[in-house]
């Protein structure tokens, strides 16, 4: 028999996602009016909610320290996942980013990557500091180099899907845990260095010898650059009309359920903008506070945290899940490029949705681990 007490849950994360969900469902179902064709993505949302709360359940009753356990063994498999979807998965939008589920959907591996490479980091940088206390800078640089290929197979998989949103997030949870870390900090100075230059090399290849640049990196490649770029223009039929809809809302929205026009992916890239024309600016600013005070939780969370490898974790997490929020707003007002970036809890997706509930799995583990004043 289990004692009551493990079964405690932090309310200052639990409530936020209660209302994330609500959020969630009731906007999907309004963004559903957008659509031509009715696919119940409100009612896949709620499956999906329901899924997830058996996966937390679940994780709940292994406890952190078992899963830690077969990190290596997940890594792998979403490795393999990653390489089988590059040669068996099906195109849709000329990309290979999902397999495809018959009746049920899609299923996106790289989302899983994203929490099995927070995993794996915090393993090998708690590993490391373990053994060695005072490290030189030769054996922080062995160290790095391992990280830089546990991290460049993923990236490089996910990069020929091609999904370069998530390897954007993979190298800056990446970036945040080994800051975190305590490594010197001349290593960050290095990598600044010598990301300046290759991204000073492509950008000039790409303003100024586009001929170059689509034989040495191919026209998709350019394409995607070209995607990234286009956004400071704010053209674009989804983004302007995104936008308009956004201004449209005013103070209060045109109420639940009535968006005033038509822009593409309103369930998943754009639900910001389906929220807010749907709500206005007061309903915005009540979510913007919602992300925020779990945002500001989950910080708290790892600063009462006294293990390490439960500190880097939710470094990891709380970069991955600041970037996502500001990425996908900032896009739909067009202050930040399309990137095909969903709002964490917000969006529709399977796929997301799980991986962010076994992400709170996790997170809820390490606040009963904390011995916090956790209500029942």
């Amino acid at each position: 028999m289990m004692k009551g007490k493990k079964w405690k849950l932090d309310l200052g994360i639990i409530v936020p996602v209660l209302l994330f969900a609500v959020i969630s469902i009731a906007t999907i179902h309004s963004a559903e009016s957008l659509l031509t064709e009715n696919n119940f993505y409100a009612l896949k949302q709620a499956i999906w909610y329901g899924l997830g709360t058996l996966l937390i359940i679940i994780i709940l009753l292994l406890g952190n320290k078992t899963i830690f356990k077969y990190t290596w063994y997940l890594y792998g498999g979403c490795i393999l996942l990653l390489i089988s979807l590059l040669l068996f998965g099906k195109p849709i939008n000329n990309a290979r980013c999902w397999f495809e589920i018959p009746h049920i959907g899609v299923f996106q591996p790289s989302e899983f990557m994203k929490i099995v490479l927070i995993l794996t980091l915090s393993k090998m940088i708690h590993s490391f500091q373990t053994k060695y206390k005072n490290p030189t800078v030769v054996q922080e640089f062995l160290f790095l180099l391992r990280v830089f290929i546990v991290v460049a197979i993923p990236s490089i998989l996910t990069f020929l899907q091609p999904d370069t949103g998530v390897v954007l997030i993979y190298l800056l949870i990446t970036f945040i845990m080994l800051f975190l870390s305590g490594i010197r900090y001349r290593w960050f100075v290095i990598l600044f260095l010598i990301c300046g230059g290759v991204l000073s090399i492509l950008l000039g290849l790409y303003f100024f010898y586009q001929e170059w640049f689509i034989k040495i990196f191919g026209t998709s490649f350019f394409l995607r650059v070209d995607r990234l770029l286009d956004w400071s223009n704010k053209s674009g039929y989804q983004l302007e009309h995104g936008m308009t809809a956004i201004g449209a809302g005013g103070l209060y929205g045109y109420g639940y359920n009535h968006t005033p026009l038509y822009f593409p992916e309103p369930q998943t890239d754009f639900i910001f903008a389906v929220f807010a024309s749907n709500f206005g600016f007061i309903g915005s600013i009540l979510l913007f506070l919602l992300l925020l005070f779990f945002d500001l939780r989950l910080i708290k969370l790892a600063f009462e945290s006294k293990n390490l490898e439960s500190k880097y974790i939710l470094g990891g997490i709380v970069a991955m899940l600041i970037y996502q929020q500001f990425q996908n707003i900032g896009m739909t007002f067009g202050v930040l490029p399309i990137t095909g970036i969903t709002l964490p809890f917000i969006s529709y997706g399977g796929s997301s949705l799980l991986s962010y509930m076994i992400m709170l799995g996790i997170v809820l583990n390490i606040a009963r681990e904390n011995k916090k004043r956790i209500f029942y």
